[in-house]
């Protein structure tokens, strides 16, 4: 009588119990785009709406689709600019700039439409300026921007002189308004990253944002105007940050010392990030910009819905985007290619 041993063949396919039947399941997991950023939404939104049920309601959600809608806008510009290798961090103080502008020409009688035109101009001229900084001084993008960033938070006081602007219902429909139960603030947001979304995937204006953060000295050899694209680019930023800033009055229905800003443009920036959009540039992606925003706004009001003392708001905040961030590289380095 002989006793049978497995082959070498069957020991080498049979799988170790216990270890392989969740090892296929998490390499799947992270195949899928951005299944990292969306598995920690999901945990984060059913841990808040098991602990707060006013989570779910309907006024609590159409208030955080109004308080992402201004993030995301911002977050739009700089996913386009960061993937062609640039920065701006000072497009939340130049959206702090538009909104005390704004609301100091509306209070003094100007109307809607002029003060519209005139803050979108005056948001994109300052976004061409720290193109041209950029540009032709080569100083350092990152340097630049907060250089200026802090120079407009100084202006957007100077123009409020320290005191807060209220624009009665001017504006008032834009932020607070409905189409089809969809606010209109996130009606523009969706719009603007729609819009974008599509530069980037079938314009030569997209393709060429690429080229120059994946390689700028590459992309002037191959015949790319890189000077004008940048102008181009920091104009736009600075724009869709007077964009924003005029979404972001309409919503408060007053400017106050302290509007926008830093912490604005911080909040941006995490969300382009954990998004997967490249800080040295090549790649962004406009669908993780999407989720990184959501994700931070569906944080930021768990926080408050359970009450969290406010000193420990930012070490949560800071944890999840941590917790994200990594799960995201995790599955970059697992896509094919890497």
């Amino acid at each position: 009588m002989s006793l049978k041993t497995p082959s070498a063949a069957q020991d080498a396919v049979a799988p170790p119990s216990g270890r392989t039947a969740s090892r296929p399941t998490l390499q799947n997991l992270l195949r899928i785009p951005h299944g990292g950023l969306i598995v920690v939404l999901v945990l984060v939104a059913l841990f808040t709406a098991l602990q707060a049920d006013s989570f779910t309601s309907s006024q609590n959600l159409l208030n955080v689709l109004r308080q992402i809608s201004v993030t995301a806008v911002i977050a739009a510009g700089l996913t386009l600019l960061m993937t062609a290798g640039g920065m701006d961090f000072s497009m939340g103080s130049n959206a702090a700039v538009t909104v005390s502008v704004g609301a100091t020409l509306l209070h003094d009688g100007r109307s809607t439409l002029v003060t519209v035109v005139l803050t979108l101009l005056l948001a994109t001229l300052i976004g061409l300026v720290n193109g041209l900084v950029v540009t032709y001084t080569r100083v350092a993008p990152f340097v630049a921007t907060l250089a200026s960033a802090m120079l407009l938070d100084g202006v957007a006081l100077l123009v409020l002189d320290g005191e807060s602007i209220t624009i009665g219902q001017r504006m008032w429909a834009l932020g607070n308004d409905k189409v089809l139960g969809i606010p209109y603030l996130c009606v523009v947001a969706v719009v603007v990253l729609a819009a974008i979304g599509l530069a980037m995937r079938f314009t030569t204006f997209g393709r060429d944002a690429f080229a120059m953060g994946g390689n700028e000295h590459v992309a002037r050899l191959s015949g790319i105007n890189v000077s004008g694209r940048k102008l181009a680019l920091y104009a736009l930023a600075g724009g869709l940050a007077g964009l924003a800033g005029l979404m972001l009055l309409s919503r408060l229905g007053a400017a106050a010392p302290n509007t926008g800003g830093l912490q604005l443009q911080l909040t941006a920036v995490a969300a382009v990030v954990i998004g997967g959009t490249s800080l040295a540039g090549g790649h962004g992606t406009v669908v993780g910009t999407v989720l990184g925003v959501v994700l931070l706004g569906v944080v930021a009001n768990a926080l408050n819905l359970l009450q969290v003392n406010s000193y420990y708001q930012f070490v949560v905040t800071g944890g999840v985007l941590l917790v994200a961030a990594i799960i995201n590289e995790f599955q970059r380095k697992s896509a094919p290619g890497h």
